[in-house]
């Protein structure tokens, strides 16, 4: 499965874990950075995650902030995106299964890595539902 993923300076340490899991199961990441701890701004490493995904480049993107929030508005500025915050593995699913969410926004302030890699691989495992949520998943567009 074809992965894009991007994050700020707060999320770099999960971003590469996260990398090294994926590949491990063999899928093919893009990387579009943050590599470090210096700070920096977290769009100009969503827009591209966005972009893979609107562009069929990639399935699903992941993205990592401090606190999730900000790249999962930017992320869901872009028409075909919906990144869904999450930190819990429950929410992880629900966010696949009811909203059909094509990216994950993880709050590294807030969760550990290892929940961090246990909400990608159960978000990459769940299925959308279809059904009663497809019709309001239809209506998310503006």
């Amino acid at each position: 499965m074809k992965i894009s993923i991007g994050c700020d300076h707060a999320g770099y340490e999960y971003k590469d874990n996260i990398v090294k899991y994926l590949e491990k199961l063999g899928h093919k990441v893009t990387d579009h950075g943050t590599n470090g701890p210096e700070s920096v701004d977290y769009p100009d490493f969503v827009h591209p995650v966005a972009e893979d995904i609107e562009s069929r480049k990639a399935k699903f993107g992941i993205l990592i902030c401090g606190s999730g929030n900000g790249v999962s508005m930017t992320a869901n500025k872009h028409q075909k995106v919906r990144a869904a915050l999450c930190w819990t593995t429950e929410i992880a699913k629900l966010a696949r299964q009811h909203n059909n969410a094509n990216a994950i926004s993880i709050p590294a302030r807030y969760v550990s890595k290892r929940l961090a890699t246990n909400m990608v691989k159960i978000f990459l495992e769940t299925e959308f539902e279809g059904g009663r949520h497809k019709r309001r998943v239809n209506k998310m567009r503006c």
